[in-house]
């Protein structure tokens, strides 16, 4: 083959990568998972103000555990998930609750079922962009029941919130204790989640009980993730 037909043939090929990267935009890699960014759901702002003092919300507290077959809604959800690690400064990244050094081990995941213009499936929040990519389709809270002894409040929950941590992010700064601040931080996350469930007066229960390696599995959890804390949550 000529030099120059072999430099137009080698432009032919670079052109036509090109064309697929930006035309067909290829799947990512999450965590060992292939996730299509047209999945991508756009949350709405959160509501920063509410009508609900933050001393009623206090008092009101209780963990539920039975909830209806009433679905919530997409904002709500979308409130929820930004209670738990949503941006509240955006030029340093801080997020709604505090975490050792500003490094955030935690993600989110919401595993869907009964919440209106979401597909049952397995979510996990962007903090960054307030949205929701899917990694999954399918119902899978029996699934995270089966994992976690059983438990009622999960099978009857519009969506199960898995609260999991990759301690690597801490380790390599705070060495020995990070273990530790990794589950202050946790602790911070799911009380945020409850009493934001209180103020849109719904239900919800924190669940600690679960096996480790079951709920890994069904959530197809790179090896470096762990899961700490599950919080299902419905209406009353």
């Amino acid at each position: 083959m000529k030099l120059k037909n072999f430099i137009s043939y080698l432009t032919e090929i670079l052109f036509i990568m090109i064309i697929s990267l930006v035309v067909f935009q290829p799947a990512k890699i999450n965590g060992g998972v292939i996730v299509d960014e047209e999945k991508e759901i756009k949350l709405s702002a959160p509501t920063l103000v509410s009508k609900t003092s933050f001393e009623e919300v206090l008092v009101k507290r209780r963990s539920i555990r039975n909830f209806s077959s009433k679905p919530l809604s997409l904002k709500e959800l979308s409130q929820l998930l930004w209670s738990a690690q949503g941006i509240t400064e955006k030029t340093l990244g801080l997020r709604t609750a505090p975490s050792a050094g500003a490094l955030y081990p935690l993600e989110i995941y919401a595993v869907v079922g009964n919440v209106e213009e979401v597909e049952a499936g397995v979510y996990k929040y962007k903090p960054q962009n307030h949205s929701l990519i899917k990694i999954q389709v399918g119902d899978k809270r029996i699934d995270i029941y089966n994992s976690a002894l059983k438990q009622e409040s999960i099978k009857q929950s519009a969506v199960c919130f898995v609260i999991t941590a990759v301690y690597g992010k801490t380790s390599w700064k705070y060495g020995n204790r990070a273990e530790r601040y990794v589950h202050m931080e946790v602790g911070h996350a799911g009380q945020n989640i409850l009493l934001q469930a209180t103020a849109l007066n719904l239900g919800a229960v924190p669940i600690g009980a679960f096996y480790d390696a079951q709920v890994k599995s069904v959530l197809r959890l790179p090896k470096e993730e762990e899961p700490l804390y599950i919080i299902p949550v419905g209406k009353k």
